[in-house]
């Protein structure tokens, strides 16, 4: 499986913030991603991927889409990312959702 957080750098977070939170845990630190920032897919990269259009309906996720498009739970943030809503949440009933097709090809723009 190819991760949503290749080539995302992280950062050690020991802000003295967490201090009582990190001692509760045993840790010093933790190691953080860095917010990605997402670029768009250029025309060309757009042009050359095949969208399956759905709706949302009472009941969807994010992994259960993907599980039906890809046969892998695991890659909800391709359809999460592509349609610029991160999360389960920012979707409502009705509102169209595109999965970008195929998975090889979407996985290769997203991970450059």
């Amino acid at each position: 499986m190819t991760s949503r957080y290749i080539n995302t750098a992280f950062f050690v977070n020991n802000y003295p913030i967490y201090q009582n939170e990190l001692e509760d845990r045993g840790l010093k630190f933790i190691n953080q991603y860095q917010t990605v920032k997402f670029e768009h897919l250029n025309e060309n990269q757009k042009e050359s991927l095949v969208e399956q259009k759905i709706f949302w309906e009472y009941g969807d996720r994010l992994d259960k889409l993907s599980s039906r498009a890809y046969k892998d739970p695991q890659y909800w943030w391709i359809i999460a990312r592509y349609n610029n809503k991160p999360t389960d949440a920012h979707f409502e009933r009705g509102d169209k959702v595109l999965i970008p097709q195929p998975l090889n090809l979407i996985l290769a723009y997203y991970t450059e």
